[in-house]
């Protein structure tokens, strides 16, 4: 994933929810277990999107709904899908090159997601990111080829094997195409995998994957299709990379897309005539369309709670009104269900020091402009045959 300022990834480590987790310890897993109590619940945004045939939730993560219960709550009863946000990124399943694979933070957050009756999509079995402190930086960029190898199809065999049958879907493929470092096929050429195994990395991870879990959904994921100089750009990679694949048969089931945005001239850049052709074009190419990260920053727009939130909740909508459009978009997930916890207030903090505001609820728990914005795309979308 990436802000809209150019940087191309997020570092995920720093600070706020891994320092939480270490200081609450061991006694937060026992907070899972009231997961049940909640079982099936019936907010408003899931109910709506479930009446179109589309599947409404949110990521989330153990350091958040562990310690508090409130959140989990709102949580349980608003979010009908569950992607994992970083119970199983690498610094939580292999925390150094050396260390065996620990399933413990994702079998949590998937016995939670099982409890409040939510599927679980799972990422990301394939990224350069997420690998936490105790790998030296650009690490990956030093494997040999067979060490490569047996790092990545080797976690991702065991990972897969592990929840065969208890998620719905995976990413597979995160962050792996490119607008202008690219090959013929679309495919970034910095990805390290690429740089080690060879470009294909990418369908070997897809055909492992399936052969582990036959019945998931199996997504690559992409971001920057919105807007920005590049984003035609992006758009004719990832189309490309898809035509590779299904070229190659090899088992790609979905798109993902990510979805950061920035309110701040977002009525004047988002060209929703070409997105929406993008859109029937995956469709076309017999893909469904998952919303995977969706969330809106609010640099260049004033401090003031009203005028942000005002501007946030119209992205909302002027996008969802486009996307929702096509039948083929199956899932919408926002990065983040609060305020509360947002990956922009930690890794991208407003330079005025003011809390953003990126998302439906805030960090009371209360709903913003954007849900109301949300629930009403959800309400006038046409409907569709459920994934």
């Amino acid at each position: 994933m990436a802000d809209q300022g150019g940087l191309r990834r997020r570092s995920f480590l720093a600070g706020g929810g891994l320092g939480a987790m270490a200081m609450l310890g061991g006694g937060a897993a026992q907070l899972l277990t009231a997961g049940t109590a909640w079982a099936e619940p019936a907010g408003a945004l899931r109910r709506a999107a479930l009446a179109k045939g589309i599947r409404y939730g949110s990521s989330a993560a153990t350091w958040q709904v562990q310690p508090d219960t409130a959140y989990a709550e709102l949580y349980a009863r608003e979010s009908g899908m569950l992607l994992t946000e970083d119970d199983l990124l690498w610094y939580r399943l292999k925390p150094t090159p050396d260390a065996p694979l620990d399933f413990t933070y994702g079998d949590q957050i998937v016995q939670y997601a099982a409890g409040n009756g939510q599927p679980v999509l799972a990422a990301h079995l394939v990224w350069d990111e997420g690998l936490g402190d105790g790998w030296e930086e650009d690490a990956l960029f030093g494997l040999g080829e067979r060490e490569a190898r047996d790092l990545l199809f080797g976690t991702i065999k065991r990972e897969v094997a592990h929840y065969a049958g208890r998620v719905k879907a995976w990413v597979v493929a995160n962050e792996v195409t490119d607008g202008e470092d690219k090959d013929a096929n679309g495919y970034w050429t910095q990805e390290p995998w690429y740089q080690t195994i060879g470009p294909s990395y990418v369908e070997e991870a897809f055909r492992l994957a399936h052969r582990h879990d036959p019945r998931a959904v199996l997504l690559i994921n992409e971001f920057g299709f919105e807007t920005g100089d590049d984003a035609v750009a992006r758009r004719r990679s990832m189309l490309k990379a898809i035509d590779h694949l299904r070229s190659r048969n090899v088992p790609v089931h979905a798109l993902g897309v990510q979805a950061h945005l920035n309110a701040d001239g977002f009525a004047e850049s988002f060209d929703a005539k070409a997105y929406r052709s993008f859109l029937r074009q995956v469709a076309a190419r017999g893909l469904s369309i998952f919303i995977t990260e969706m969330d809106v920053q609010d640099d260049g727009l004033p401090a003031e709670v009203a005028v942000r939130d005002a501007a946030v909740a119209d992205v909302y909508a002027r996008y969802l009104s486009v996307a929702l459009q096509e039948p083929a978009v199956k899932v919408v997930l926002s990065f983040g269900l609060s305020d509360r916890y947002t990956w922009l207030q930690e890794d991208y903090p407003r330079a005025d020091g003011a809390a953003r505001r990126p998302l439906p609820f805030d960090e009371d728990l209360r709903p913003k402009p954007a849900y109301a914005a949300m629930l009403r795309a959800f309400q006038q979308a046409p409907a569709r045959r459920p994934l």
